[in-house]
């Protein structure tokens, strides 16, 4: 009877969330249908599940969940697809007006449907920890267990244990990536307060997905990460394996990071040339980069003012803290 009780308030407050969140979406009752029993085995996972319509574009998709169900504002928005705000606000709009237009049903999809919808649930998920990565802990650890969930109920989707993988090596550097309110870059990090733990959970997880055939981009970036915390980097190859990840992905913000690995692998000419190719000017890490490798070439004037436009462009406090001190430096 215990158990029963239990399970009836739960599904009672599931069923409220949805209903609440499907008024934040404007979504006109007559599409709101009742949720079934899911084999979803968590109840925010579900509601992605459920925002993430394939009647949508991708990128609408995902945006339109991380607005409802992740709280993230229309700025944050924008500076995760790296577009301004207006347009970022025009794309959720448009979502909005092809859901009621449309008459999406907005309900849990049935099992076998699931898969049609990985592709914008795993983005969700990555956007979630990104935004965590800057320093909200709270959003991280809310990716990884969204991550654990997913690999639940998709054990054998390799992407699945890719991005789990991603999260958890990443997320084990956490205590280390700042000290004074600065970022701390990942050479200069302090191992002993990585967890190892966590560390070993992710190699376990992309061996996982290595082992279902994985060779897609969340599998991929976990590989990219699984690298960067071995002692010594082996630069070279990962250079060629963010090419590769260019190659599948056609993102410059990929090609950004091979550029700076090209330079870690003592092609610092090369590493610039690349960087001067992409079309990424309000992206802040751009210059960031491009004022690194200019420092080290030794042309400070031209470093200075780069960094200078990363700072105009930067929105973390902590990443702000590390531009100037940099700068500082060069001034020095």
């Amino acid at each position: 009877m215990t158990t029963a009780r239990n399970r009836a308030i739960d599904r009672v407050r599931r069923d409220r969330t949805l209903a609440t969140k499907v008024r934040q979406l404007d979504v006109p009752e007559t599409t709101e249908d009742i949720v079934d029993e899911t084999t979803i085995p968590d109840e925010r996972l579900e509601l992605v599940f459920t925002c993430c319509h394939p009647a949508l574009a991708l990128d609408a998709q995902v945006a339109l969940t991380l607005r409802t169900l992740g709280g993230l504002t229309t700025e944050e928005l924008a500076r995760a697809f790296l577009v301004p705000e207006p347009t970022m606000s025009k794309r959720l709009v448009r979502a909005k007006r092809k859901i009621k237009a449309a008459g999406v049903p907005f309900r849990v999809p049935p099992a076998h449907l699931l898969p049609d919808r990985l592709a914008a649930v795993l983005a969700v998920v990555y956007l979630i920890f990104n935004e965590g990565y800057g320093g909200r802990g709270d959003l991280a650890a809310e990716a990884i267990r969204l991550g654990r969930a997913l690999a639940e109920l998709m054990p054998d989707e390799p992407e699945v244990h890719g991005l789990l993988a991603l999260m958890l090596v990443n997320d084990a550097r956490r205590d280390a990536r700042f000290a004074d309110g600065a970022v701390v870059l990942l050479r200069d990090q302090d191992r002993s307060l990585w967890d190892f733990d966590q560390i070993a959970e992710g190699r376990a997880a992309l061996d996982r997905a290595l082992a279902l055939g994985g060779r897609g981009p969340y599998v991929l970036q976990a590989a990219l990460a699984a690298l960067h915390v071995e002692e010594p980097q082996d630069w070279p190859q990962i250079a060629a394996l963010y090419g590769e990840l260019a190659r599948r992905t056609g993102s410059q913000v990929v090609e950004l990071n091979q550029a700076v690995a090209v330079a870690e692998a003592g092609d610092v000419e090369g590493g610039l040339a690349l960087v001067g190719r992409l079309e990424l000017d309000h992206y802040h890490y751009l210059h960031a980069a491009r004022a690194e490798l200019l420092r080290r070439l030794d042309r400070i004037d031209e470093a200075r003012t780069a960094y200078q436009r990363a700072l105009e462009l930067v929105h973390s406090d902590a990443e702000r803290r590390f531009l100037e001190r940099r700068l500082a430096e060069l001034e020095g």
